[in-house]
């Protein structure tokens, strides 16, 4: 932040250090290894007596002295030079903290000059014995070079104690320092077996061609004898993060484990080519290919020693941009760029909000990312909308920890978001305005309290069913609603009735032919394992037949049944009314009708972050571009290939891999089950927001098409998060219940969140998806209903099981509460945007006015008399 980033928009800096860092490592190494091959060489040549022998190592020293002082030192330099442009701030702590370590480290360097040049220099000139003096002199003084730099190197990577006390010695023999200095050591013996085999095939006497190819190899081969195990040890003593880094970052990590073991492989292999006699052509292309394989081996190294280190420059203290890890939470209150020297935006506002993200994106993410080039920005945020990259910020450094997190306010994370959808991607602004939906009021259902002798209500059991509609990509909510209905014979003291009569419904007439608007049947033998005929659910239910009697209550139920909210002339309604109706077995009599609203919607928002429009004349929908980008993130997260199986006609369904007691799928046992993945997973890119976060994904948004939380409680202002807790608290409580059955990656997703509704995760009581929901009596206790007792928050206060939620829950005498109180999230009393009355219609059928049945003592429509006594619960008889 106090110094100016070198910008370099398509090639980046990061791909400069590494091909000058990986090309001076490999040369460096070479350098140590190489210094003690001249010595020992030259001690073979004079012990055998062989002047062949020491003519090759004067050949061999004039290479060495070229390649690692000329170029080692030119790239040596070049180091300097990148790094103290691409990272400034890293650079700067390296040196003001190691200056004697700098010091010493020329000291020793200026020795190898002086040795290699008079080594080479006076190679025939100066007493024998003299000059091996010389050349362990400048062995010596390499290796020591080796052992100061692998201190410094080593301590970016494991800084130990030196994070506490800063000092010197603490930071310079850190945890890695001795396995890292016997592996390279190693490296570098080998590598200076691997360039004696460059000069040794242009000896023109075969047999000391072949006699110095032999012991070249031994160079070779015998240091990973050496290198095996103190690659182990090396790993052992890194950070546990680091580790994860290394076996969980990515694809390109593997790619990285690859190239690191087909080298070892290659190197190896083409070692014994040089023992063949018989063709030496081949000796020349396998020292073209050895030499390749080798800076591919020491490539593949170096890539992933720094991959151990992200998101820091310096582990645990300085993040690769530069940022001090202790400034953080300073620069998140105050601003980033309010602290920045050479930053021209100070403060942030509407009309700077592009301009400002530029700067920011400079200064966060210019030090490993271009803008179209290498590991470049475009192609990583050009499946996501504006909102997406906001949310992808927020994240960063949570799931994805070799990130590290965005620095700033939040007025600042939305500039850089505006940067690069606005700027980068030339997308527009995207306006937040309520969706204007046609209305259409519907007439409740016949009834005369004074003649009729039934009363038939029916209820749905969620309130809202969502379907994904893009079965040809993968699916994890198929057309499956749910209705069920109770009886009730009327008289003084009412009866339930569940014999002797038969249940009917049927959906209004525009939605009867469901396949003709989604792909659900297209795919249902491949996603779901069931050829379906057209317009038959999962569970053989149609849009119109008869109810069965339930197990589980005193009365009827249907499932499965495949409504959409889709209808003729491209309407949208998610909301269809069926008419059920209640007939005598015995005289085919109808003995009560209703109405009851099957709510069922396809506006699930994964386009507001995942990009795309929507699939169904632009109202609702999964499209195929926002389909295709998810099963591309999940891919590139999760090392998965659904986007390929989807491609190739096979589609998932996601419960198939995650539990889901929705669906009833097992899924795999190691895997988080759908509902713990989905908010365990996403919680770390929207915390922080609020309902919002609901209403991004489910169709709860009050401005959207849908607006399912519609009942009595939204009415009076309640929302999502006052039952089920803002997503943090809703992911950490999933998450809990999964952590308890050992599943790893809960306690990861866990570790990066924190609670809003109480003070600490110990506090958050585990729950099961579907099964432990928030329950009535969390707020209504005792069913009072005076204000004083009513306390509008109910999170971490969970149903005890399936049959005690409040969907499912009975009174004493066999009556539902949703009979009476209608589905969750719609309680009677609300208002429905698609018409005032729309899940109000057997209030107003029975009672005339909107609220629970039996509002303003309305009992006579079960009891046909006046009632005095509170029944069915407490507190029911209202003045």
């Amino acid at each position: 932040m106090n110094y100016p980033i070198w910008q370099i928009p398509e090639v980046g800096g990061s791909i400069l250090i590494a091909i000058v860092a990986i090309t001076h490592v490999f040369i460096a190494h070479l350098a140590v290894g190489g210094g003690l091959f001249l010595v020992l060489t030259e001690r073979k040549g004079m012990k055998e007596k062989n002047e062949g022998i020491i003519s090759y190592v004067k050949r061999h020293t004039k290479f060495f002295l070229l390649l690692t002082m000329v170029y080692g030192g030119m790239t040596g330099v070049g180091i300097w030079w990148v790094i103290s442009l691409i990272s400034p701030r890293g650079t700067s702590t390296l040196i003001h903290n190691y200056v004697f370590g700098w010091g010493t480290e020329w000291v020793f360097f200026i020795g190898e000059i002086v040795a290699l040049l008079i080594y080479y220099y006076r190679f025939d000139k100066m007493d024998r014995k003299d000059h091996q003096k010389i050349g362990w002199l400048y062995f010596i003084f390499a290796w020591l070079s080796l052992f100061i730099i692998n201190g410094i190197i080593g301590f970016m990577l494991t800084p130990g104690e030196w994070l506490e006390t800063k000092d010197f010695w603490h930071g310079f023999f850190n945890p890695s320092f001795f396995p890292a200095l016997f592996f390279r050591t190693a490296i570098a013996i080998m590598l200076a077996g691997l360039f004696a085999l460059v000069t040794a095939i242009r000896t023109e006497d075969k047999d000391l061609k072949y006699n110095l190819i032999n012991y070249s190899l031994k160079w070779l081969y015998l240091p990973f004898f050496v290198i095996i195990p103190t690659a182990f040890w090396y790993f052992s003593v890194i950070p546990e993060e680091s580790k994860v880094n290394l076996l969980e970052f990515s694809n390109r990590v593997d790619i990285n484990f690859y190239v690191l073991a087909i080298s070892t492989i290659g190197i190896l292999f083409l070692g014994l080519v040089f023992l063949l006699r018989r063709i030496p052509v081949l000796h020349y292309v396998a020292m073209v290919l050895l030499l390749a394989t080798g800076l591919s081996w020491m490539g593949g190294f170096e890539y992933l020693r720094e991959i151990a280190r992200k998101p820091y420059v310096i582990y645990n203290y300085m993040y690769s941009n530069s940022i001090l890890k202790s400034d953080v939470e300073k620069l998140n209150k105050e601003g980033f760029l309010k602290n920045s020297d050479w930053s021209k935006i100070k403060e942030v506002n509407k009309t700077n909000l592009v301009e400002a993200g530029k700067e920011l994106f400079a200064f966060q993410c210019m030090s490993c990312h271009t803008y179209n080039g290498y590991n470049g920005i475009y192609k990583r945020t050009e499946s996501l909308t504006e909102r997406g990259i906001e949310a992808l910020l927020t994240g960063l450094g949570k799931t994805n920890r070799y990130m590290p997190p965005f620095v700033g306010t939040e007025v600042e994370r939305k500039a850089l978001s505006a940067y690069l959808a606005r700027d980068l991607h030339g997308r527009s602004i995207v306006e937040d305005k309520e969706i204007e939906v046609d209305k259409e009021e519907v007439s409740p259902s016949y009834f005369d309290s004074d003649s009729s002798k039934y009363a038939l209500f029916a209820f749905n059991d969620l309130g809202m069913h969502c379907i994904s509609d893009n079965d040809k990509f993968w699916s994890f909510l198929p057309p499956a609603n749910s209705m069920l209905a109770q009886l009730i014979k009327r008289g003084e003291k009412p009866e339930i009735i569940t014999e002797g009569v038969e249940i009917r419904f049927r959906a209004q007439e525009d939605y009867s032919n469901p396949s003709q608007y989604v792909d659900f049947w297209d795919y249902s033998e491949v996603v779901y394992g069931k050829k379906l005929d057209k317009n038959i659910g999962l569970k053989g239910a149609s849009i119109e037949g008869e109810m069965h009697k339930d197990p589980n209550f005193d009365g009827f139920s249907v499932h499965a049944v495949p409504v959409t909210p889709y209808r003729k002339e491209g309407k949208f309604n998610p909301y269809p009314v069926f008419t059920i109706e209640a007939y005598s077995k015995e005289s085919g009599e109808l003995l009560a009708t209703t109405k009851v609203v099957a709510p069922t919607s396809t506006e699930i928002g994964c386009r507001n972050c995942h990009s795309g429009d929507w699939r169904w004349n632009g109202k609702a929908g999964l499209s195929d571009e926002t389909s295709t980008n998810i099963l591309r993130a999940h891919d590139r997260i999760n090392n998965t290939n659904l986007e390929e199986r989807a491609l190739n006609g096979e589609p998932m369904l996601c419960q198939s891999c995650h539990e889901d007691p929705a669906l009833g799928t097992k899924g795999d046992v190691d895997r988080l089950n759908f509902s713990t993945a989905i908010h365990g997973f996403h919680a770390q890119y929207l915390a922080g927001t609020g309902v919002g976060a609901c209403n991004l994904c489910h169709p709860s948004n009050p401005k959207g098409r849908s607006s399912c939380s519609r009942g009595y409680h939204d009415l009076i202002g309640l929302n999502c998060t006052d039952c089920h807790g803002n997503i943090e608290d809703h992911a950490i409580s999933l998450l809990k219940m999964e952590e308890i059955k050992k599943k790893k990656s809960a306690s990861k997703l866990l570790s990066t969140l924190e609670p809003t509704k109480v003070s600490s995760k110990s506090q958050v009581n585990p729950r099961m998806a579907w099964l432990n929901e928030p329950d009535c009596l969390s707020c209504h206790k005792g069913f009072d209903h005076t204000q004083e007792s009513f306390n509008p928050d109910s999170f971490n206060k969970w149903a005890p099981g399936f049959t005690a939620l409040y969907r499912n829950r009975t009174d004493g005498m066999g009556v539902m509460c949703v009979t009476c109180h209608g589905a969750p999230h719609a309680v009677y009393g609300g208002v429905n945007k698609y018409g005032e009355n729309r899940d109000n219609l057997q209030p107003m059928q029975y009672q005339g006015i909107s609220g629970p049945i039996g509002k303003e003592n309305n009992c006579r429509i079960c009891h046909t008399v006046d009632m005095k006594v509170s029944g069915h619960h407490k507190n029911m008889l209202k003045n």
